[in-house]
C-alpha cells in the first residue's frame, strides 16, 4: 500500500492482543491521481503528516477532515496554493502558529517591512535567517485569512518548498 490513498476497509481481529487486518479493501479515487505532478506533490506532502504523526496512537478528525477537503479541492486549485493554506490551518489549530510581531530567533520586537520565513513558517528578522524574504503584510494577511490569492506564483513556490523541506 503506498502511502497517500484513501481507502476504506474493514477490521478483522484475529487475535486479541495483535493487531488488526485490513480486509474488503477498495481505493476511493481523485481526478487528479493520474496527473504525476499532482500525484508528486500529494505524496510530498502526505510525508509531512507521517513524519508528523509517527509516535501517535490516536488522530484528531481535524487532520482526516482537513486533507479530505484539499483532496476535493486538489485537482480544481492549485496544489501548492493548497498545501500552504492547510498548512496555516493546521498550525492554527495546534497553536504553532507564531506572530509576526517577534523574531522566532531572536524574541526581538520585527518592525522591518520585510521578513523571512523558516521552517514550520516561523517569522524572522531577514538579518537572523537567509531564508525566505516577505513583505510583513502578506504574511499577516496570509496568518489570518488562510487566504494565499495574495501571494505571487514566486512567493507560492517558495513558501511551498519552505514547508515541504519543513
Amino acid at each position: 500500500m503506498q502511502l497517500g490513498y484513501l481507502i476504506d476497509f474493514e477490521l478483522e481481529q484475529d487475535k486479541p492482543n495483535y493487531l488488526p487486518r485490513l480486509r474488503n479493501i477498495t481505493h476511493i479515487g481523485f481526478p487528479w491521481l493520474y496527473n504525476r505532478d499532482r500525484l508528486f506533490l500529494w505524496h510530498q506532502y502526505i510525508n509531512i503528516f507521517s513524519k508528523h504523526f509517527k509516535d501517535v496512537s490516536q488522530v484528531d478528525s481535524f487532520y482526516f477532515e482537513k486533507l479530505l477537503e484539499i483532496a476535493k479541492k486538489w485537482h480544481k486549485q492549485s496544489p501548492k496554493r493548497l498545501i500552504i493554506e492547510s498548512f496555516i490551518d493546521i498550525l492554527k489549530f495546534e497553536g504553532r502558529l507564531y506572530p509576526t510581531s517577534s523574531c522566532a530567533i531572536c524574541s526581538k520586537p520585527i518592525e522591518d517591512e520585510n521578513i523571512s520565513l523558516i521552517r514550520d513558517l516561523l517569522p524572522t528578522h531577514t538579518y537572523c535567517a537567509n531564508s525566505v524574504v516577505v513583505k510583513k503584510d502578506l504574511i499577516d494577511d496570509l496568518f489570518k485569512s488562510s487566504l494565499s490569492w495574495k501571494l505571487s506564483d514566486n512567493l507560492v513556490e517558495s513558501i511551498c518548498s519552505l514547508i515541504i523541506k519543513s
